[in-house]
């Protein structure tokens, strides 16, 4: 299955990422090795499919980067999405408009 961007999704709905093209945890650099690392959906709820579908995801190291990070408050989590959306209005050349239509606001 492909997206509308032609880009292949995975057997659970993801593209490729294009926020980041290594395995380690986005946010510190931890690798898999060192602690697990989560796929973190950069935009949630009802946007979560969205970012699936789109490649706006990351891999965080599970507990501090994750966890006890983007989950639990601001100033990890608006800056990546600042970064997703800059990310995904260039792969995709969206304007801010179009990045609103879809995901109901911007972050920047």
């Amino acid at each position: 299955m492909r997206n509308e961007y032609n880009m292949k999704l995975d057997g659970n709905g993801y593209a490729k990422s294009i926020l980041q093209g290594d395995s380690c945890c986005h946010l510190c650099g931890r690798n898999g090795s060192m602690d697990k690392l989560d796929r973190h959906e950069v935009f949630g709820g009802p946007d979560r499919a969205k970012s699936k579908r789109y490649g706006l995801w990351v891999l965080l190291c599970h507990d501090r980067c994750h966890l006890n990070g983007v989950h639990k408050g601001a100033s990890l989590r608006v800056p990546l999405q600042r970064e997703a959306q800059m990310a995904a209005m260039k792969k995709y050349k969206w304007d801010t408009d179009e990045f609103i239509r879809i995901f109901g606001r911007s972050y920047l």
